[in-house]
């Protein structure tokens, strides 16, 4: 399976982000509570080898991926690519819990 890279402006992103939250915010409030800690994982490398099953999964949890995300407010310096994965599985969260 091959398809053209798909190119995300940054800005847009942030955009849809900032609106994604606000939709949250005004329907949610703040803070958010998730219900579940743990969930299942699947490793970088096979995440998006689909015409594969994955060999492994995982069990990543809710509160770690938090506190990484924490400890990049307390030290912006410190950020790496993969703030962004531990982002993502809080978010992915936040919206499986408040689908609306």
């Amino acid at each position: 399976m091959y398809s053209e890279p798909l190119r995300i402006p940054l800005d847009q992103l942030r955009h849809v982000f900032e609106l994604a939250l606000q939709h949250i915010e005004a329907s949610a409030g703040s803070p958010v509570t998730l219900e579940h800690d743990y969930f299942w994982s699947v490793p970088g490398d096979e995440l998006y080898d689909v015409p594969n099953e994955p060999r492994t999964i995982t069990i990543g949890q809710l509160s770690e991926s938090w506190q990484h995300l924490e400890d990049l407010l307390a030290d912006p310096d410190r950020a790496v690519g993969h703030h962004l994965v531990w982002l993502a599985d809080v978010l992915r969260a936040i919206g499986q819990g408040t689908a609306q």
